[in-house]
């Protein structure tokens, strides 16, 4: 059966996103999607808040027929990284290939997002040629020139690697602008994680010029919002910011 995943969204516990978890989920259920993965920059948190709520399962099973995969995207020393179906500790700054490892031995994927796009902190070319990534993202909707994503798409055929496509939603408006198609019988994490190793159909299409811009607007008000969310404000106040 097939699957319609977005393997690379943000939700209001990334610096830089605006939408609260439980609204990354409406949205993906009515554009037709049957799960996301909460890919926050640096942080799993999501992933306690979404089980909290009765909306994940330790068990990796979907809920109400819609699958949540953990996961979170690193700011390694060589640009960012995403581990797709598991959670990970705070290793902002580590290397990625250390981060590599470490997913590997929790269980789950590394897949470098952006690759090319320097102007948001994809992993160099040089530096992709050692890692022992699963798969990568040859397709980001919000990617900063369209050319980048071909030469994901080249590289990735060149090196006979899985693809994936995603929307690295932001806001929930913009949530399976891109998603991956996954072919699998096994509706799990588990079973998405099987499949997307193997190969994988790609739906493409960009943000909108408006959504885009949405996008750069956040990134400025980020601190200023993140002060608003009262999770995150009293998370602020324990750590002392």
């Amino acid at each position: 059966m097939a699957f319609n995943i977005d393997l690379h969204t943000h939700s209001f516990f990334s610096g830089d996103g605006v939408s609260s978890p439980e609204d990354l989920i409406a949205s993906a259920r009515a554009k037709g999607l049957h799960g996301i993965a909460i890919t926050d920059h640096n942080t799993c948190d999501a992933v306690n808040y979404l089980l909290e709520r009765g909306l994940m399962r330790l068990d990796g099973l979907p809920v109400n027929d819609f699958l949540v995969l953990p996961g979170v995207e690193v700011t390694t020393a060589d640009g960012h990284l995403l581990c797709i179906g598991q959670t990970l500790p705070y290793l902002k700054g580590k290397p990625a290939r250390e981060v590599c490892e470490m997913i590997h031995e929790r269980g789950g994927l590394a897949i470098p997002p952006h690759p090319y796009d320097l102007f948001r902190a994809g992993i160099r070319l040089s530096t992709l040629e050692t890692l022992p990534i699963d798969a990568i993202e040859v397709f980001n909707a919000a990617t900063t020139l369209h050319r980048y994503n071909r030469y994901a798409f080249k590289y990735a055929q060149i090196r006979g690697l899985p693809m994936t496509a995603a929307s690295d939603a932001h806001h929930a408006a913009t949530v399976g602008t891109a998603y991956t198609i996954v072919n699998t019988d096994d509706f799990s994490v588990k079973g998405i994680l099987a499949q997307i190793v193997k190969s994988n159909e790609l739906n493409q299409k960009y943000l909108t010029p408006r959504d885009s811009l949405r996008k750069t607007w956040n990134n400025w008000l980020r601190l200023r919002r993140r002060k608003k969310i009262p999770e995150l404000a009293a998370k602020d106040s324990q750590n002392g910011h």
